[in-house]
């Protein structure tokens, strides 16, 4: 017997009953994902265990760009977009732009998509991120790169960057467990950890980044608002002049640097 149709209400109350906060709006995404009845139904019981609902839909949206998401990717959060908005305007035509911890690449397509002439280069350590990244900025002219910071960029790049962004995993370990499960249970454990203090992967970063960065390149870092101090201190002891701006509307903090 062919599966019925799922009516919208019953899918409504379905996602609601399993924790859903906006269950009306995610059920209007879930019918129009859906192509068949069985469809609908297998996306509505990847939600209700747990699923994120941009890993359900394959897809997000991030500072107007539909973002593709796959399985076990960090998916990018509205308070990204503050790393976006402070990095747009240090870009000039033709820079060297490196986006990395990368996860899907959201940021560098965005950045791409505003500046088609970048050279830009996503980098994270999971294969699963870069191989995720490389279908949303290649074709818009990025190139998508495994392994840890900056070890795999060309060397010809070395002190040729013009800007480096960088959401790296800032929670701090023991944070990890008190997260929502959506992200502790179905993004990859290497996206989230910053170590102990939440900062050990940013003191890696900064450490390396004025090797990498032309004169008066630039390096912008989000982190939380309750580090950012930590964060600027780690970015002046490498010789960078750090700036800390905080948005309460997306609750998001960046701390820039300049060489």
């Amino acid at each position: 017997m062919s599966p019925q149709p799922v009516a919208p209400s019953e899918v409504v109350d379905r996602l609601r009953a399993a924790g859903c906060v906006f269950a009306e709006d995610e059920a209007r995404l879930l019918v129009t994902a859906a192509v068949t009845p069985a469809d609908l139904e297998r996306l509505v019981v990847q939600r209700t265990s747990g699923l994120p609902l941009e890993q359900v839909l394959g897809w997000v949206e991030f500072c107007g760009l539909r973002i593709i998401v796959k399985p076990r990717v960090f998916v990018p959060r509205r308070r990204t977009g503050l790393l976006v908005k402070r990095a747009a305007p240090l870009i000039r035509p033709g820079a060297v732009v490196v986006d990395l911890c990368c996860g899907t690449g959201a940021v560098g397509a965005v950045l791409l998509t505003g500046e088609p002439t970048l050279t830009l280069y996503a980098v994270d350590i999971d294969p699963s991120a870069t191989a995720c990244a490389k279908e949303n900025i290649a074709p818009l002219g990025g190139t998508a790169l495994t392994g840890d910071l900056f070890a795999p960029l060309p060397p010809g790049q070395l002190g040729r960057v013009d800007l480096v962004v960088a959401n790296a995993p800032y929670v701090p370990t023991d944070a990890i467990a008190r997260m929502p499960p959506e992200a502790r249970l179905h993004e990859a454990r290497v996206a989230l950890d910053g170590g102990p203090d939440g900062l050990e992967v940013q003191r890696r970063l900064v450490a390396a980044a004025g090797d990498w960065l032309a004169p008066g390149g630039h390096l912008l870092v989000e982190t939380s608002a309750g580090q950012a101090p930590h964060t600027a201190a780690i970015f002046a002891r490498h010789g960078l002049t750090p700036r800390v701006v905080h948005s309460r509307k997306l609750d998001a903090t960046v701390v820039t640097g300049t060489a």
